[in-house]
């Protein structure tokens, strides 16, 4: 089914007609402000057929790409914060979200092991890494960033845009930065930046941070690690009995710079990102003036340390509330995450267990990849297509990924290559929801790769 061709279902539609209703009477804080007339009402009815064209994000059954709702306090949070419009760029812009933001930005940096840092919420995880970069460029200038084939490809392209050398290094057979490959590029010299992935959007696979920050440190390179995705699932890797690998996770505090996202498992709202550095001393890279902004306050403005000007405080203020009310612990939102990383060992474990399907890899968090056992690798593509139809058209909404055919056969020496790139099945349980439809799922994924007869691609 084409994208522009899926329908929320009725009854949400229904609800989400109330809820616009409901909100108007509260859409002006001040007295005298504007309020919604009758054409703004007519908008917004029409706003709520136009978003009926949306997958089910919400529901248990969409296990596709990386979203979800955020969590109910958050968007309380937001929705009343944005009623004042805070903008966080300077003290008198948003005095109240400006300190909750330093505050909850304090809370990630501890979640880390930092002891000291410099940091700030972002619009995206992509602006955030462009900042990590740019000041990697400022600190090397000259030499070279590299990245893995299995980093996001952003790291590539803002290289281009920053005016600075990129280089990639292959990935292992786990999806992973090959650490034998690093070592050779980093004795050959010229390299100042080593970017690392804990997480990737993939795969969901793990780089070994731990012996790249023992390479970077060997070698006098910076090392950068962008968490966007995974970062959160630190709270996972501690205590008698962690739920991902706890090597590269306790390593994190050995990075000079570090990007996370709360809007993806921090359980925020679209967008919410955030960079954090060790070393707080660069905050002199960011040196300007502004001949209108910073004179309210003799305390440092986030504008002052940040690439961006306007942002949003109520962010800030959604994000802070949802530590505030969940905190930043293995029991808090870690519990959340918990049930996403149990779901996708559940369905791993099904498909294990299955004749006719096949995991790409072991999942390290809640990302599972899987294919049908074809012979080919055309008809791997042909069967998964295949398979991705029959689930959509029982109501599970997944993803199709495209990976490298050799690299997947090195995995699975029995698949002959008659293609550049393989297609597989991608399922994303980051809803805690999923862990209650696991096994229910994992059953149905593997029945939808069984039952497809081999036809060539």
């Amino acid at each position: 089914m084409r994208a522009q061709d899926v329908r929320l279902d009725d009854t949400v539609i229904a609800e989400l007609r109330q809820r616009a209703k409901d909100l108007e009477a509260h859409a002006t804080l001040w007295a005298g402000g504007p309020t919604i007339d009758s054409s703004g009402s007519a908008a917004l009815s029409s706003l709520v057929e136009r978003l009926a064209n949306m997958y089910p994000y919400g529901d248990a059954k969409y296990i596709g790409q990386l979203l979800k709702p955020p969590h109910p306090v958050a968007w309380v949070a937001q929705a009343i914060s944005a009623l004042i419009n805070p903008n966080n760029h300077a003290m008198d812009g948003g005095p109240a979200t400006a300190v909750l933001e330093k505050e909850v930005v304090a809370k990630l940096a501890a979640m880390f092991g930092y002891e000291e840092h410099l940091g700030h919420l972002t619009s995206s995880g992509t602006i955030a890494n462009l900042e990590a970069l740019w000041v990697a460029r400022e600190l090397h200038p000259g030499k070279v960033i590299l990245s893995g084939t299995n980093a996001h490809y952003t790291h590539e392209r803002m290289c281009r845009l920053l005016g600075t050398q990129h280089e990639t290094i292959p990935e292992d057979n786990f999806g992973r930065l090959s650490m034998a490959d690093l070592r050779t590029r980093l004795a050959q010299g010229g390299v100042g930046t080593v970017v690392v992935t804990l997480g990737t959007t993939g795969l969901g696979a793990l780089d070994q941070v731990h012996e790249a920050a023992d390479l970077a440190a060997e070698f006098g390179a910076r090392l950068h690690i962008d968490a966007a995705y995974g970062g959160f699932h630190t709270l996972l890797a501690t205590g008698p009995d962690p739920l991902v690998d706890p090597a590269p996770f306790l390593a994190i505090r050995r990075a000079d710079s570090i990007v996370v996202d709360p809007h993806k498992h921090g359980l925020q709202p679209y967008g919410c990102g955030s960079v954090l550095f060790a070393d707080p001393s660069v905050g002199r890279l960011y040196s300007h003036d502004s001949p209108y902004t910073y004179f309210t306050s003799s305390d440092l403005h986030l504008g002052e340390i940040s690439l961006e000007c306007s942002r949003a405080g109520a962010s800030a203020a959604a994000f802070w509330t949802t530590v505030e009310a969940l905190g930043l612990s293995r029991e808090g939102m870690g519990s959340i995450i918990a049930d996403g990383r149990k779901a996708a060992l559940q369905i791993a474990d099904i498909i294990r267990a299955a004749d006719g399907a096949e995991l790409v890899v072991e999942p390290e968090l809640d990302i599972v990849c899987a294919f049908p056992r074809r012979p080919t690798t055309g008809q791997i593509s042909a069967a998964t297509e295949d398979a991705f139809a029959a689930l959509a058209e029982d109501g599970w909404h997944l993803a199709l990924y495209r990976v490298d055919s050799k690299w997947l056969a090195r995995n699975h020496p029995w698949i002959a290559v008659d293609s550049d790139y393989t297609t597989v099945l991608r399922s994303c349980t980051m809803k805690p929801e999923h862990l209650q439809v696991a096994k229910e799922f994992g059953h149905r994924l593997v029945a939808s790769m069984e039952q497809q007869s081999p036809r060539t691609s």
